[in-house]
């Protein structure tokens, strides 16, 4: 427990209008990294004056971009049948990336036009593979720019407040912060241990 507790301390130690940026940017593509361990966090630490809220955000939406551009490329170069072969593979698998959920994606897009990458930004298990149906539909440039700075500002918004309101409640949670890092723990090893029995089982 006490190494887990240098480790968050070294997490928002290191955070920063940079990290920030990559970790959202590596969250916007097919890695399965959650963005509520990014933005909540780096605002708690802003209401402390370290660092600033609309900073953070804006940090936050240009990573978003940066990754969602990476899907779109890939897609929009790799075509239909490589993408959804890659979905198919065990490094796809790996990342908790299936045909299943490319399909999804898609059909997502298909129904809900180019706004889709708006709406979609903000919806789980949609969010971060929205961008390969565009880049794959050849999505016009500018318009899927937009519509992902829009999504994802909306979403970092949500987030900052969530952010905030996990600040006024400071004393509660140092209160509990013993068994808040356990359960942390806890859900950290479930999560490696079912990435690891989803590839063997993927590989057998």
């Amino acid at each position: 427990m006490e190494y887990f507790n240098e480790i968050v301390s070294w997490y928002m130690a290191n955070m920063n209008y940079f990290t920030i940026f990559l970790l959202m940017m590596i969250e916007s593509t097919f890695v399965p990294l959650p963005s509520e361990v990014v933005i909540p966090p780096a605002v708690y630490k802003a209401m402390g004056g370290d660092m600033s809220i609309s900073l953070i955000v804006l940090s936050g939406t240009l990573g978003a971009l940066a990754g969602a551009m990476v899907n779109y490329f890939l897609a929009k170069s790799l075509g239909r049948m490589l993408v959804y072969r890659f979905a198919d593979s065990r490094v796809g698998h790996f990342f908790l990336v299936n045909k299943q959920k490319v399909e999804h994606a898609e059909q997502y897009f298909i129904k809900n036009g180019k706004s889709s990458t708006f709406i979609g930004r903000l919806i789980p298990g949609v969010r971060h593979l929205i961008s390969i149906p565009a880049g794959l539909a050849k999505m016009s440039l500018i318009s899927f720019t937009i519509y992902t700075v829009l999504g994802a500002f909306l979403w970092n918004i949500c987030l900052a407040v969530l952010g905030y309101l996990s600040f006024t409640q400071k004393d509660k949670l140092e209160k509990y912060y013993h068994e808040l890092s356990v359960g942390l723990l806890v859900l950290g090893i479930l999560f490696v241990v079912y990435l690891i029995y989803n590839g063997m089982k993927k590989k057998k």
